[in-house]
């Protein structure tokens, strides 16, 4: 308990100190702490901090992960559902998917983060504190950085749906498919595949 304080103090102080230099959200994100229970992003040159999602979102990213990998395995790529940072190439946003599919050479920036050029899907499962995030934000974010699949799970929607963005033109997603969770939808090039949404039925 005594250590979680002095984390959270610790993590306040330098977010104050910081702020007072006038540094940007980058600037902020670069100079953190690892804070291991927190998801810490910057988007729209916004520093944003929330706590990790509930057992319901972590599953759906899981069995998000659990039906692709084979396919993406026998491909040679590589799988995460969470736990990675994408540096959006241009304004250096960083963004944690809850699940993103790269090749195993996809590019870095520094250590820690891959660029957003070279990932080949990511996926957000929208919870009820990240309604505009996801639908709005990181849509716009994620086809700036040219990632060309955006596959939005919004189990939070008057109608539980799922939606794949793709096809970036004039760094906005030109075409938008939504299917309710339960029915099939497709997963364009470069990935090509059927995705079962029932996965998603929680």
């Amino acid at each position: 308990m005594v250590a979680m304080m002095e984390e959270k103090h610790q993590t306040e102080s330098i977010y104050a100190k910081l702020t007072r230099t006038g540094m940007t959200a980058r600037e902020l994100f670069d100079a953190l702490p690892p804070l291991p229970d927190r998801r810490v992003e910057v988007i729209e040159g916004k520093l944003l901090m929330s706590p990790m999602g509930s057992p319901e979102h972590t599953w759906m990213a899981v069995a998000l992960d659990h039906v692709l990998w084979p396919f993406y395995r026998e491909r040679g790529w590589l799988g995460a559902p969470g736990g990675l940072n994408i540096c959006i190439e241009g304004p250096r946003d960083s963004l944690a998917p809850d699940f993103a599919l790269v090749p195993p050479d996809c590019p870095r920036w520094g250590v820690g983060e891959l660029l957003s050029s070279g990932v080949l899907m990511v996926a957000e499962v929208v919870s009820p504190s990240s309604v505009y995030t996801d639908r709005v934000e990181k849509r716009r974010t994620y086809a700036l950085g040219r990632v060309p699949i955006y596959v939005l799970i919004d189990p939070v929607a008057d109608e539980p749906s799922v939606t794949v963005f793709s096809e970036i033109k004039d760094d906005a997603y030109e075409v938008a498919v939504t299917e309710q969770i339960g029915a099939p939808i497709m997963l364009p090039a470069p990935v090509d595949f059927e995705l079962d949404t029932s996965i998603f039925k929680m």
